[in-house]
C-alpha cells in the first residue's frame, strides 16, 4: 500500500483528498504546516509528497529543496499560481507535477495514480553503463547515477528521462515524444515542462550545462544524448 503525506494549510482541501486518496486505498498521513510536515516526511518516508506552495510557516519552494536533499520520492504540487514561470519554478526546484487551484480531486487521485505508475514501469538498462571513461556512469540496479564518482541526486523523472536517452544514443525526441514516453500520454501539461527536466538534468550531469557534452539541442526538434 503506497503512503502519501499531505502539506497543506486548507483543512478542507485537506480532509477532501485524503477522503479520495483513502478511497483508492492509499495510505495518507497529512499536515497543516511545513515543519510538521518534513517531520512527518522523516518518519513516515511517504512515496509520494502532495505539496502546497504558500504555507504558513516554511514555503512549498523551500520544503521541497529540503526535501530534494536527501530524497528522489515524487512531489506533486499544489499552488494558486497559475502563471507559467510559476510552474517553471516549481519544476526546477524538482517538483514531477504541478496542480493549479481550485482543482478537482479526481484529477490529483489521477495525477498521483499516473506518476507512481511512470515510476513502476522504468524499463531496465545492462546493469551498469558508463560514458567518456566514467565520467558519468549509471547503475542501473541499484537506480543510481555517479557523476565523477560522485552519486548524482536525481528526480524520478529525470532518472526516467536519462535513462530513456542513454538507452537511444543519438537518436532525436521531440518534446512530445519525450512527454509521452517519460511523463506518460495522458499528461496534460504544456510541452515545454521537458524543457525544465532537460535543464535541470544538465546541471547535474555536465561539466558546463550551457554546452553539455552529453544531453545536447536538435534545434527546432527536440534532444538527443550523445556518449563514447
Amino acid at each position: 500500500m503506497k503512503k502519501i503525506l499531505i502539506i497543506e494549510d486548507e483543512k478542507n482541501v485537506i480532509e477532501v483528498v485524503e477522503a479520495y486518496l483513502t478511497k483508492e486505498g492509499y495510505t495518507v498521513y497529512k499536515s497543516t504546516n511545513g515543519k510538521e510536515g518534513l517531520s512527518i516526511f522523516n518518519q513516515k518516508a511517504p512515496d509520494l509528497l502532495v505539496l502546497d506552495l504558500m504555507l504558513p510557516d516554511i514555503s512549498g519552494e523551500e520544503i521541497c529543496k529540503e526535501v530534494r536533499k536527501k530524497s528522489n520520492v515524487p512531489i506533486i504540487m499544489l499552488t494558486a499560481k497559475s502563471a507559467v514561470e510559476d510552474r517553471i519554478k516549481g519544476l526546477s526546484i524538482g517538483a514531477d507535477d504541478y496542480l493549479v487551484k481550485p482543482f478537482s480531486p479526481k484529477e490529483l487521485v489521477m495525477r498521483v495514480r499516473t506518476v507512481l505508475r511512470r515510476l513502476s514501469n522504468t524499463e531496465p538498462l545492462s546493469d551498469v553503463i558508463s560514458f567518456r571513461n566514467d565520467d558519468l556512469k549509471i547503475d542501473v540496479i541499484q537506480h543510481k547515477v555517479f557523476k565523477k564518482g560522485n552519486e548524482v541526486n536525481l528526480t524520478p523523472v529525470e532518472y526516467k528521462l536519462l535513462s530513456l536517452l542513454i538507452k537511444n544514443v543519438n537518436r532525436v525526441y521531440t518534446r512530445e515524444d519525450l512527454i509521452e514516453k517519460v511523463l506518460g500520454a495522458d499528461f496534460e501539461g504544456y510541452d515545454r515542462t521537458i524543457d525544465s527536466h532537460i535543464k535541470n538534468l544538465r546541471k547535474k550531469i555536465e561539466d558546463n550545462p550551457k554546452q553539455p557534452i552529453y544531453i545536447k539541442t536538435v534545434i527546432r526538434v527536440g534532444y538527443k544524448f550523445e556518449g563514447e
